[in-house]
């Protein structure tokens, strides 16, 4: 199992220039928002608590972030994904065309405004080698939001070794 730490060091190799992780966090939570709203249908309610394909996705999502070795990390990833799809849930009572266009909008300008950070990267996305990026995204985003804040400068200072070796590697790799 990777951890937090190796699943960050990797995704970081993927979004080194720092307009490229500024576009993700506005992307990033847009994709997930549209993904809340995309899946807050159909909605329904187990023993009193409405429930929907999205707090489903969410669950799952949360148990994977927590299994990573940080749990406050999890915490936290899990806390701001869930107050985007619940911010989501309320396009579930609007007419097809409207949630679908809100859903759709919101998936589409995400994707939009991180491969434009992709671009100035030069570099493709950490999807495409390996699709757990999709849920790497959101822990990679606010782990970022976390150590702007002062938190875990440990794990900060971790990656940005660890990613310094991989460029190492990575020249050495090119000469």
């Amino acid at each position: 199992m990777r951890t937090h730490e190796d699943l960050l060091v990797q995704y970081a190799a993927y979004h080194r220039d720092r307009r490229n992780v500024a576009t993700h966090c506005v992307g990033v939570p847009l994709i997930v928002f549209a993904v809340g709203v995309l899946l807050a249908r159909p909605g329904f309610d187990l023993a009193g608590l409405p429930l929907s394909p999205a707090w489903c996705a969410w669950t799952l999502a949360t148990l994977w972030w927590l299994s990573r070795g940080d749990v406050a990390l999890g915490l936290a990833t899990s806390a701001s994904a869930g107050l985007l799809v619940w911010l989501g849930q309320p396009a579930s009572v609007l007419g097809t065309g409207a949630w679908l266009a809100v859903g759709i909008g919101s998936f589409a300008l995400g994707w939009l405004i991180q491969f434009v950070g992709h671009a100035w990267e030069g570099r493709k996305p950490a999807f495409v080698d390996d699709l757990v990026g999709l849920l790497v995204g959101p822990m990679f985003v606010t782990a970022e939001a976390l150590f702007a804040l002062g938190w875990n400068a440990r794990l900060h200072e971790a990656i940005r070794q660890r990613d310094a070796q991989a460029r190492t590697l990575e020249a050495t790799h090119r000469a």
